[in-house]
């Protein structure tokens, strides 16, 4: 600040705040009400949510890592358990997810290393196309051709067969 400023433009504030001369000895109805809000209302509910909250954070629940409990699969449900075929049907959903996201996440790592290798693609992304390959065609063979309204019972048929082709395959192979 240079030296001849000028001090009444640039006033320094009061060290000590002025106290309000009260011209009336009725409460303000403003403060009566905001104590009022703050005993009635407020304070009830801080309460209640602060208890909330000391007992959430005792049991801690990671919903994120949710496990879920294994279920018979469509081949060990008897006949007429519909609760087990719900269950089964329910599980496959969730066992065709996850390897949804499985193939999802190995084109990812492979997209990676295509885009960090660059020209040298070829040598050195040569584990994640293997994998990519074994991870689509595991999937493939379990989920090919179930189209979009798939289900546990159309796939495990699917499996039977599979292996009946095999079965098959390895009895004129063995003749």
């Amino acid at each position: 600040m240079p030296e001849d400023s000028d001090w009444e433009a640039y006033k320094v504030p009061p060290t000590r705040t002025p106290v309000s001369e009260r011209t009336t000895s009725v409460p303000n109805p403003a403060t009566f009400f905001q104590t009022v809000f703050n005993y009635v209302v407020d304070a009830p509910v801080t309460f209640v949510r602060e208890w909330i909250e000391r007992q959430q954070a005792k049991n801690k629940f990671y919903y994120y890592h949710q496990k879920f409990r294994r279920v018979p699969d469509l081949s060990e449900c008897l006949e007429g358990d519909y609760l087990c075929f719900f269950e089964a049907e329910a599980q496959w959903r969730r066992d065709r997810m996850v390897d949804q996201e499985i193939v999802e996440i190995v084109r990812e790592r492979l997209g990676a290393c295509k885009q960090r290798e660059g020209p040298n693609q070829f040598q050195n992304c040569a584990k994640e196309v293997e994998l990519l390959a074994q991870v689509t065609k595991a999937y493939q063979d379990r989920y090919g051709d179930l189209g979009v309204h798939g289900n546990a019972r159309t796939c495990l048929m699917k499996q039977k067969h599979r292996m009946m082709e095999e079965r098959k395959a390895q009895a004129n192979a063995s003749q």
